[in-house]
């Protein structure tokens, strides 16, 4: 008898704290769904600029939200504003604060005001640039905007957990029990259901897949993307039919593929606990295909859906509202024998508690937005009062000073617009206020720098730049391919970091295309040696994920051109990693490639100028051949900043030097290498086509010329220490060259050098710049010759410079 009422009162316990589970989440829903209501309003009242909810997304997300787990990581969408509070990673205050653009971290600790609202993030290093301990906290990688391009970075979240679980050492290894517990976690991704028509989606999928990683998938389905239905948006007019054939069987991996109601909480509830499991213990990819979710408020601030819902439509949204379906199942459920889980009343006085719960956040989060905004907006005014009592435009100036304090919620820009327009007006005055204002702007314009352009890149002491190099020593004069040089470089780094890995399109059995991976595989294991499919985008996408959890992978691109496919995620998503988090968090993924000279429009591209001006953020190294290329690899892989390396690709069968000391020297990046000193001209260039420069420089030497070889080794970042400006003042000339199209590269040398370093100064001549022709370069050797700058080209180019400075010594050739 006493155990029978022992396991009575444990099943009424535990009914009792099931109950209180239930209720708990219906408030977090109403607190979510008021939260959204209140936001649309304050942006459409001019307090927020921009708003987008997730309204109708709320019961899913708390269902998922139970099955979140710390270590876990999210990489998700716009929506998610539930989910983050169910995983107590955002509060209602946070996400006003984000709402109005707050720039301090310790309100608005996703970006400091960076992006719009709705973007979430967790800061997963601290304000050293270290890594917190992320298997403390439930973890969310830092939203982007595109639609979908939270895909291929989810693949790489979801694959560290494989890596960990089956990685020979690291688990236990100390200091990587920060990021895992035996590769245990999930990676959740989120995404509507309109946004499943882009390629990154199906992409992901498919690539997951094929890995088996444990990833939960869930799809949002509200029948919309903006006015556009589903059924112009999907096969089948179903996410998970579409997919069907990605299920598993007893035969062949795949998904496993679950479809359950946005309304139907007991059913989200059971969904996500067998979903979740799976993926966790058997550490295979899922979906979940979340169908009939409502969207109360419509896509955005920026339309209403009654332009494109119809009656019925809508009123479908009325009568299938998530809330409202929950609170008909609480009043109409019992547990045990009790009465119903709740009363109408009892809810209706949650309902009434949230509203004032997030009114109070809202109202929190203004204040403390507007205590500096009104700081400065007071300093701003008294200062300019002093001005106008001292000018004899003290009228117009009192004029622009009321109609800032008269103005509807004032902020910074609209405080410096007036400051700058009265130091206009007293422009030929001199005085102590006038100058204490300019010193107060200056101090402003300061402080706003720091508030919206700091952190672009790492600040840390892994930044590259506070890694000390060291130069590459040599012993005999052993010559090999390049590749052998990368190659055992390669082999140095695995060795020496456990945590390296490599993937690619014929990384793994091959060992590469142009074999600097030969062996590799054998040495390794597949595990940390890989052949990927042909996906770039979610080769990039596997790179930021694992980067993202504490692996160091070096993500191979087979050739340049092929660097398009992954173009948009390296722009929106890694380049702006550390920015759009305002430093808190980083991916240090290094991406390898090969490019310029070969032959063909689609395997001797060298786009270098969109490239650069696409992914400011990332480092650009374009090493002119592979002991300089290991070298970056060596400094990359001890600092904490993402990076392109792009190998000669005419350079892996040249014979080189092989440094003795391999894996440990380490090239800096932005700073030159004066190849050749000379006196008359300055040939600026990088990668395949400085070393045609070098071949030209020769028959420059038959005819007198005494020109200054400069290898820019890096355009991002370019010539720190300004030594090309030094070389300008010898020789009065400058002559760039490269294979990208006219205006492409080399007019971010130009700027750089003429307007940045003040080269301009020195010139005596014209500064000439040779790229290849504006089309893609035409195949075979005879159209690379004349598609490409050749070294009759470089050398014509450049005594034509000097025949225009000494005719004499130069006569015209033609």
């Amino acid at each position: 008898m006493t155990k029978n009422t022992e396991t009575l009162e444990t099943t009424n316990t535990d009914l009792q704290a099931y109950k209180n589970e239930i209720i708990n989440d219906y408030r977090l829903a109403c607190i979510s769904r008021e939260t959204s209501l209140l936001g649309r309003r304050e942006v459409l009242t001019g307090k927020a600029k921009f708003g987008i909810f997730g309204d109708g997304k709320e019961l899913a997300q708390i269902a998922l939200a139970k099955q979140f787990q710390n270590g876990d990581f999210r990489s998700g969408y716009y929506r998610d504003q539930t989910l983050m509070m169910a995983i107590d990673q955002l509060n209602v205050q946070q996400y006003f604060a984000a709402l109005y653009a707050h720039t301090d971290v310790e309100h608005e600790p996703a970006s400091g005001g960076r992006q719009m609202g709705g973007h979430f993030a967790t800061r997963n290093i601290d304000e050293n640039g270290e890594w917190k301990n992320l298997m403390e906290q439930k973890n969310s990688s830092a939203d982007i905007s595109p639609t979908a391009g939270q895909m291929p970075r989810l693949l790489g979240l979801a694959q560290a957990s494989k890596v960990y679980r089956n990685h020979p050492s690291l688990k236990e290894l100390e200091d990587f029990k920060k990021f895992t517990n035996g590769g245990n976690e999930v990676a959740f991704g989120t995404i509507g259901d309109a946004s499943t028509s882009e390629g990154p989606f199906w992409e992901t999928m498919n690539a997951a897949g094929v890995l088996q990683v444990p990833m939960v998938m869930s799809v949002w389905d509200d029948g919309y993307g903006i006015s556009v239905s589903r059924d112009h948006q999907t096969t089948k007019n179903s996410i998970s039919e579409a997919l069907a054939g990605f299920q598993r069987t007893e035969d062949t991996p795949g998904f496993e593929i679950f479809v359950t109601k946005g309304w139907d909480y007991a059913d989200l509830c059971i969904t996500y606990e067998k979903a979740v499991k799976l993926a966790r213990e058997e550490q295979i990819p899922v979906l979940v295909h979340v169908k009939e979710v409502n969207q109360p408020q419509g896509h955005s601030t920026s339309g209403s859906h009654e332009r494109y819902k119809s009656e019925e439509r809508l009123q479908w949204e009325k009568d299938f509202d998530c809330i409202e379906k929950f609170k008909q199942w609480i009043t109409s459920t019992s547990l045990g024998e009790d009465a119903a889980i709740a009363t109408l009343e009892e809810l209706e006085a949650i309902e009434k508690e949230a509203k004032k719960e997030v009114r109070n956040a809202k109202n929190a989060a203004w204040k403390a937005f507007t205590t500096d905004l009104l700081a400065d907006l007071s300093t701003a005014v008294q200062l300019m009062k002093n001005v106008a009592d001292a000018s004899p435009n003290k009228a117009f100036i009192n004029k622009e000073i009321e109609a800032l304090e008269n103005a509807f919620e004032p902020i910074r820009k609209d405080v410096l617009n007036v400051v700058r327009s009265v130091i206009r007006k007293v422009r030929g005055e001199e005085n102590a206020a006038k100058t204490a204002l300019v010193n107060w702007l200056h101090t402003q314009l300061n402080n706003n720098a720091n508030r919206y352009s700091s952190a672009l890149y790492s600040s840390s002491k892994y930044s590259i730049a506070n890694i000390t190099p060291v130069a590459p020593t040599f012993e005999g004069e052993e010559m090999v391919d390049g590749r052998i040089v990368l190659r055992d470089n390669f082999e140095k780094i695995f060795e020496k970091y456990p945590e390296a890995l490599t993937f690619g399109e014929d990384t793994g059995k091959i060992g590469g295309v142009n074999q600097s991976m030969e062996g590799m595989q054998e040495k390794f294991g597949e595990l940390r040696v890989s052949d990927t499919g042909i996906r770039e985008a979610t080769i990039l996408g596997q790179g930021i994920g694992m980067a993202m959890r504490g692996l160091r992978p070096i993500a191979e691109i087979q050739y340049l051109d092929y660097l398009l496919y992954a173009i948009q995620i390296m722009s929106d998503d890694l380049a702006t990693v550390q920015y759009r988090t305002a430093g808190g968090q980083k991916a240090p993924l290094i991406i390898r490639t090969r490019g310029h000279r070969l032959e063909g429009i689609w395997h001797s591209g060298s786009p270098m100028g969109m490239i650069i001006n696409a992914i400011r953020g990332m480092h650009v190294c374009v090493p002119r051949n592979m002991v300089q290329a290991a070298g970056m690899y060596n400094l990359l892989m001890e600092a904490d900043e993402p990076a392109l390396v792009i190998e000669p690709l005419n350079g892996y069968r040249s014979k080189e030097q092989k440094p003795s000391n391999l894996g440990e020297y380490k090239i800096p990046l932005g700073v030159p290498e004066i190849v050749k000193e000379g006196t008359d001209l300055t040939i600026v260039s990088y990668g395949s086509t400085f070393n045609l420069c070098v071949q030209a420089e020769k028959l420059m030497a038959e005819t007198g010329m005494n020109v200054e070889l400069i290898d820019v080794q890096t355009l991002l970042p370019f010539d720190v220490n300004h030594m090309i400006v030094e070389s300008l003042k010898k020789t009065n000339r400058l002559m760039i060259v490269d294979e990208d199209v006219s205006s492409g590269a080399t007019a971010f040398i130009l700027d750089q050098i003429l307007v940045k370093q003040g080269g301009y100064y020195h010139l005596d001549s014209q500064p000439i710049t040779l790229s290849a022709k504006d089309h893609r370069p035409a195949y075979s050797t005879d159209g690379d010759y004349f598609s490409k700058p050749n070294v009759d080209d470089i050398f014509e180019t450049a005594y034509g410079m000097m025949h225009e400075a000494n005719p004499t010594d130069f006569p015209a050739l033609f």
